[in-house]
């Protein structure tokens, strides 16, 4: 956790949704401007910050607002990223979305603990996320259920191929890949298959557990 009391680095439009929410969410208790800006660790892609309002009583006043890492929409596309964290809100699965600005969103701050790798090393915690993840795999979710998988193998593989060199494509065999993709899809493709919601980014920085109720909740980077 690194603290600041500078908000230079929150995007303006970031700064403007921020104090709507903070009228809206607690009125004339706070005063919008005065924000507290602590940048959070653990994040591997994103930029994420914790905003609180100093003051009050009762719950506490925070919001988490996620600036999107540079480069990486070449492994997800940001606008079904969005899509799918809107509907894992409507569905109680994650936190609120509260606002969105082009370089990233406001969500509802979670007073949870993010996990670290020894945890996931822990039965009890495993067990956990076995649960949380079944509950995602029964999830029936807007739009297509198409397989996901192959196209974004593939088009990983396309821009693999575009950023190396000769000699780097050789040396991670980068010619083998689409045939191996191709068996891989044939072969799974001929078994019993019953395609479901998955989470395709289970990683213990997405994942978080609330210590005295012992529930897990997992940040979302999913489709089918």
């Amino acid at each position: 956790l690194r603290r600041s009391s500078s908000i230079d680095r929150i995007p303006a439009e970031a700064r403007r949704i921020l104090h709507r929410l903070a009228g809206e969410l607690w009125g004339a208790d706070v005063d919008p401007a005065a924000l507290v800006v602590s940048q959070l660790k653990g994040a591997l892609t994103n930029e994420v910050f914790r905003i609180t309002w100093p003051g009050g009583e009762g719950d506490p006043r925070k919001v988490l607002v996620r600036i999107y890492g540079q480069g990486v929409e070449v492994f997800f596309d940001r606008a079904d990223e969005v899509r799918t964290f809107e509907c894992m809100s409507r569905h109680g699965q994650g936190p609120r979305l509260l606002g969105r600005f082009p370089q990233g969103r406001v969500e509802e701050f979670i007073n949870a603990r993010t996990l670290s790798a020894p945890d996931l090393r822990d039965p009890e915690i495993s067990g956990l996320i076995a649960r949380k993840l079944r509950e995602f795999h029964e999830l029936d979710m807007p739009g297509p259920k198409d397989i996901s998988l192959w196209q974004r193998l593939r088009r990983w593989l396309e821009e693999a191929r575009s950023r190396c060199s000769t000699e780097e494509a050789r040396e991670l065999r980068l010619e083998t890949l689409g045939d191996e993709i191709a068996e891989l899809e044939n072969v799974l493709s001929g078994v019993d298959q019953r395609v479901v919601f998955c989470h395709n980014d289970l990683q213990y920085g997405n994942i978080m557990i609330y210590e005295e109720t012992r529930q897990v909740t997992l940040i979302v980077s999913s489709c089918y």
